[in-house]
């Protein structure tokens, strides 16, 4: 999974490149860390380059998303393909994390 951060015209896009799965999710974990600080974040997280999320991606997602409203923030998740979207929405994660 490769991880790449930027800011771009007041919001944080995460563009996630690959699978999200027990062996590398400490990592990601980590890659987004500091997105778990400061007021009101705007984050995007685009999926284009993600091909799978295991259940601990899954509950990474769910971390990000409890931080970022406790903080009065915003998170979405974008060009999901449809495998994926297809856990998000058998889990129901696709009920609480918002996909564009």
């Amino acid at each position: 999974m490769n991880v790449n951060i930027s800011n771009q015209e007041g919001k944080t896009i995460v563009r996630l490149d690959g699978r999200l799965d027990t062996s590398n999710v400490e990592q990601f974990q980590q890659d987004i860390a500091p997105l778990m600080q400061g007021e009101k974040p705007n984050i995007e997280i685009d999926c284009t380059g993600m091909t799978y999320t295991s259940s601990q991606g899954l509950r990474m997602f769910l971390m990000m998303q409890k931080s970022v409203m406790s903080r009065g923030g915003k998170m979405v998740m974008i060009h999901m393909n449809p495998q994926v979207k297809e856990v998000f929405d058998i889990t129901g994660f696709s009920n609480i994390i918002a996909i564009l």
